[in-house]
């Protein structure tokens, strides 16, 4: 895999890692949250369909190796019906590949 890529749990796609949600098993506590912390971590497309098949077939669970909270199933649900995409790392017509600060200085 190139760097940077990953894989959904579900439908199994490979995307640059913006594309998709990160779900983390924080270390050392072991606790589930959403797009942050150090851990171990599962990724999942921001679709309808590889989100029912998560859930149904539990596969955060079993990827992560922990229970999930039913406020993190809550809250990606919540995701899907806001019209706000998951965010690019790349401003419009930027080369694929090349990374901008964040903090929007670019060359």
């Amino acid at each position: 895999m190139p760097p940077g890529t990953r894989r959904c749990l579900s439908c199994r796609t490979l995307a640059p890692r913006e594309r998709f949600w990160r779900v983390v098993r924080l270390f050392p506590t072991h606790q589930v949250v959403l797009d942050e912390g150090m851990g171990r971590s599962a990724y999942l497309c921001p679709q309808q369909s590889c989100l029912q098949q998560a859930q149904h077939k539990n596969r955060l669970g079993k990827v992560l190796k922990a229970p999930i909270p039913p406020e993190i199933y809550a809250t990606l649900w919540a995701r899907l019906t806001t019209p706000d995409p998951v965010p690019d790392a790349h401003p419009p017509g930027a080369p694929p590949g090349r990374q901008y600060p964040e903090s929007g200085d670019h060359e």
